[in-house]
This record gives structure tokens, sequence and C-alpha cells, in this order.
């Protein structure tokens, strides 16, 4: 990785903690260029949900190209995005009694906060925003003043107005209902809260430390929301498209935001695509009022239409899913077991679950240690203290098995080494 090293800035980070350059992948495996292959439980920050180049995607792709069909069209009307607005409506929306614009920012996920932000606030005329502990909602500014972690926050350089954090769900122990600080704040005239014109929230934490707010705790979100005439926007940027056992992680739940944010997996096959979900009566910004360059990457509306048409015509991948994350849960449990002090550290739903480790850096020696082994993992949380599961949705069981043996191996490794450091102290 000589020019990497040379030549790119510090702030890379991935090409760290996986040091070597990888060449191919196929499903739920990555290939470097000495032939070593590496199971994937990292699945691009949930970019991958379906794997890499999954073969349903990619020949669609492929004959989109060679027909030199329009890769890139700013907002203008193309065959690609209009088939992707169509099985959007036809697959997700329609079977679930939602109606919702499609909004296209740039591509990214955190342009999708910042457009919901900006909408919300323009709609409600207000411009204080809510926000939680430990929730990740992107880099860029507005979605940063949004976003939880000191260090990143800091790395802004100029100060972030306008939000207002409240714990989230279990922030302050399990015997209190977090969301009594909230409604206390917005009933007492003196808390020195500004009316919110919006609430941010992820149903699970990502890069927060896979924390799950639970259904009962969302619900009377929403209920709070629709009392006091404050926007719900629903960050499900990496906890969507299907990584809970369900394509929005509000499925199922007495909820229905007025923005939905979606990406990473949007477009099936890593390339950027994000939207913002509006509710109609928010559909308010003028023509051309919010844009960009790359508000309509073609090729990835043909995946996305590709992956939807594959996986969401019916239940059957969801239940997969779902199969796999009770699988998950029930292996992870039994690990844990086998080490002192663990139990309660397991944390997330779906196939996004976590590991606690108790110690300074041990989750990321551990991921250190897997992928020594040839697993892919990465850490999340605070403190980098959570070993995070994100493996592709598409892995077989027997992948996933393979994958927690050596994550077995490598927290086993880890805490005899820690044992050991701590007896030799003694």
């Amino acid at each position: 990785m000589s020019h990497i090293d040379q030549h790119e800035s510090a702030v890379r980070s991935y090409s760290r903690g996986f040091p070597t350059m990888f060449r191919t992948a196929r499903g739920a495996w990555l290939t470097d260029v000495h032939g070593r292959a590496y199971l994937d439980f990292f699945a691009g920050a949930g970019a991958l949900n379906y794997g890499h180049n999954h073969p349903e995607l990619k020949q669609p792709l492929l004959d989109y190209i060679a027909g030199d069909n329009i890769t890139h069209g700013l907002d203008m009307a193309t065959e690609a995005r209009d088939r992707f607005i169509g099985a959007f409506h036809d697959i997700l929306l329609a079977p679930r009694g939602l109606d919702y614009k499609l909004l296209f920012p740039g591509p990214t996920g955190t342009n999708a906060v910042e457009a919901a932000l900006k909408l919300a606030r323009k709609v409600t005329g207000r411009r204080t925003v809510v926000s939680f502990t430990n929730g990740f909602h992107g880099m860029t500014l507005g979605a940063l003043s949004v976003t939880g972690n000191a260090f990143k926050r800091a790395g802004a350089g100029v100060a972030l107005h306008d939000t207002v954090f409240m714990p989230f769900d279990g922030a302050l122990g399990p015997d209190t209902d977090t969301l009594d600080v909230f409604e206390n704040a917005l009933t007492n005239p003196a808390s020195g809260l500004d009316h919110p014109a919006a609430v941010i929230v992820e149903a699970v934490q990502g890069e927060g430390g896979i924390n799950a707010a639970s259904p009962e705790w969302l619900t009377r979100l929403s209920q709070l929301c629709q009392t006091h005439g404050i926007k719900l926007i629903w960050d499900d940027i990496q906890a969507g498209c299907g990584r809970t056992g369900t394509f929005f992680s509000f499925d199922g739940l007495d909820v229905e935001p007025d923005f939905v944010c979606l990406s990473k997996s949007l477009s099936g096959y890593g390339l950027p695509l994000s939207i913002v979900l509006v509710a109609p009566e928010c559909d308010a910004f003028a023509p051309g009022e919010h844009n960009g360059t790359f508000r309509g990457n073609n090729h990835a509306f043909v995946t996305a239409t590709a992956a939807l048409e594959t996986f969401w015509r019916d239940d059957a991948f969801a239940a997969d899913v779902r199969d796999k994350a009770a699988h998950l849960a029930q292996r992870l449990s039994d690990i844990a077991a086998k080490v002192p002090g663990l139990r309660p550290g397991l944390r997330g739903r779906g196939l996004m679950q976590g590991v606690a480790l108790a110690g300074e850096g041990t989750a990321e020696a551990v991921a250190a240690a897997a992928f020594e082994r040839g697993l892919i993992m990465e850490t999340s949380g605070a403190h980098d203290e959570v070993a995070k599961f994100l493996p592709p949705l598409t892995l077989t069981r027997g992948e996933l098995d393979r994958g927690l043996d050596v994550f077995e191996a490598a927290l086993l490794a880890v805490a005899r080494e820690k044992d050991l450091a701590a007896k030799d102290a003694a």
C-alpha cells in the first residue's frame, strides 16, 4: 500500500484497521492481493446488505451500462429513475399503506439527514431539533449537529447550534423511561427547551453502540411528537433496508414518521444513493430549492430496483434474516457465557447486534485478533467498546457460524492475554 501510505490523507481509517489490499469480493467474502479470503462481518458499514457483487443485481447493471443508457442526468427524467420510484411505491409503500413523496438529495446518508432537517425547519418555522445521546447522523455540519460523539463533533471547527440532546432509551438505566425527561421538558414552560421543529432518532444506534430502542419507547416517542406538533425524522440509514429483519425498522410499530432517511444499502450494490421519504403535507421545497449535482445516480437506480424485485416481493427474505438473527443472538449468548461478566453486554436487533466488552481497547483488540484469523468486523460505541456484527443479510447459516467461531476464538485469546497481563501485574 505504498501509494496509499505515502499520499493519502491521514484521515483514512479502515485501511488502518484492515491492513491488507483487497482485490475481489463475492457474497460474504473479500479476497486480498495475496489470495487470502476474509469473511466479511462489516458489509461496507451496512452498505452491502445483499453482499458483494450479487449476480441478480450485477447483471442488470452490466446490461444497462452496455446499452449506453443514462449515467448522469441530475434530476432529469430517466427510465431508470421512473422504474425505481414505481418499484419502491408498489413493493414497499403501497402494501404498508404508506403515502410518501420521494426526495432525492445528494448521494450519501448525511445528505439525506441534511435535507430532512432543512425541510422540517422550513415547514414548522422553528429551529430546534431534539436528538438523543449516542446518536450518529452524519459528518456534514447539519447532520453533525445532531450527532452526539464528542470526537466527531470537535472536527467541525465551528459551533454546532440548534440541537438539544435527550437521553436515549436505557441511557438512565433499565428502570427509567427516558421519555419522561423529554415530556417534562416539553410541558414545563421553565425547562428552557424551545419548541422543537423535529426529533431525529435511530431505532438501533449503529455507530453509537448497537443500542436498540424498545417498541414501546419508539411508539411513545411518536405519540409525543404528534401531540406537540413536532416532526419525526426516522434515520433508517444503517438500520433500514432489511437490517433489523423488516425493510423499515419501524415496520410493525404504531408509528408513521414525517420523514424517513434511507441510504447505505438502498442501492443494493454499494453504489451511492439516498432518499428522504417525505409526508405529502411536508413536501414544501420549491423546484430547485434543494438540489445537488449527484441527486440521481442512475446506475444505483438500476441495482436498487433489482434488489427490491429480488428480495422484497414477499416476506421470505425478511423471514430468513429474522431466523439468522435469532441464531446469531443465541450463539452470542453461548459465547458470552464463556467469558465472565459479559452476558449483560449483548445488544441489538436483527442482523445488527453487538457485544459490549469491558476494559479499554478490548473490543478493538478482539477485532484485530479476528482480522488476523480471517474475519472482518468493526467496533462501535462512545469508547469503541462494542464488537459489532453487521454481516451481509444474504450470508448462509454456515458462513454465520464460521464467522462466530472465529470471533469466539479471538475473544477467548484476548481474554487470556488480558488475564495473564493482570496476573503478571499482580
